[in-house]
């Protein structure tokens, strides 16, 4: 469930000051914390960085090492990002005080396996979480709110990206960093509901959707990746099994190509071989079915 960082149901030990409040650990990175939750900006790949996170570690935070940390917050640019993120999971937390959601024991079953608990938003909005998966459940009542081009007839919404519906329809239920979110994930997985719902045309760079479109409808006729390994037999370089259009099948015609390592970026949506810089390669393989 793409939403806030922080715990949605603060218990009575949570910290009375939801302040956010600042320091350096004690191996010189940034670090903040917010209620019961501890934040680091921790070296990524390349020049990137990416939010850490851990709960309920009172230590000062001049003590805090890398070891404290164990979940991931996404990836950010520099320090003034990660600041700005501590200030927007302190915004949020304070909006979660504000809601009656309550945990509670359950063992309903849903679409992905027995419920382990139950968190409730409203009457007939219920949050599952089980061993694999969760997700929402409205009641009939609360089904027929949801617009029909979003609608799960069955009343459940996966919590990967259908939980954004919930919110949608439901903004009263949800803070602002959660409405947000719940906007870009409808925008990103159903454009064209977004778009009737709204009344509004998304841009390119608006939505992961609509940019997978154009993008497949601009290379429709290229060679585009769809398997990739480092060679063994070609130091420097990937081997790459492409189909027009980045199509898949067991009919469709498939080729391979040696592509520089450092050229090598598959993006979001795929990478597309050029010609004039990416040899077609016939020679031996690791690639199963494509010889030793």
């Amino acid at each position: 469930m793409t939403q806030a960082l922080t715990s949605c149901n603060p218990d009575p030990e949570f910290r009375d000051s939801l302040a956010p409040e600042f320091g350096i650990s004690a191996e010189n990175f940034p670090v903040a914390r917010v209620g019961d939750t501890v934040y680091a900006l921790l070296p990524g790949r390349g020049d990137t960085y990416f939010l850490a996170t851990a709960w309920r570690n009172d230590r000062p935070l001049g003590e805090l090492r890398r070891e404290d940390f164990y979940g991931h917050g996404g990836t950010l640019p520099d320090e003034a990002a990660f600041r700005a993120k501590v200030l927007e999971q302190a915004e949020n937390a304070r909006e979660l005080r504000a809601f009656d959601r309550r945990e509670f024991h359950s063992r309903e079953t849903t679409p992905w396996g027995v419920s382990q608990g139950a968190t409730h938003y409203a009457e007939g909005v219920v949050f599952h979480s089980t061993a694999s998966h969760g997700g929402f459940h409205l009641s009939d009542k609360r089904n027929v709110d949801v617009d029909h081009r979003l609608r799960r007839h069955n009343g459940w919404y996966e919590e990967d990206a259908e939980w954004a519906i919930v919110a949608m329809t439901f903004p009263n239920l949800f803070t602002s960093l959660e409405r947000r979110s719940a906007d870009q994930t409808v925008k990103d997985s159903w454009p064209d509901a977004w778009e009737a719902i709204t009344g509004t045309s998304l841009e390119p760079g608006q939505s992961l959707e609509k940019d997978r479109r154009a993008f497949h409808q601009r290379h429709a006729e290229d060679w585009i990746v769809i398997s990739a390994i480092r060679s063994d037999h070609h130091p420097e370089f990937v081997e790459a099994i492409a189909t027009r259009g980045g199509v898949r099948g067991p009919s469709v015609e498939e080729r391979r190509f040696l592509v520089p390592t450092a050229d090598y970026d598959p993006g979001r949506f795929g990478f597309v071989i050029d010609p004039a810089r990416h040899s077609a390669y016939d020679g031996p393989s690791r690639f199963i079915g494509w010889g030793c």
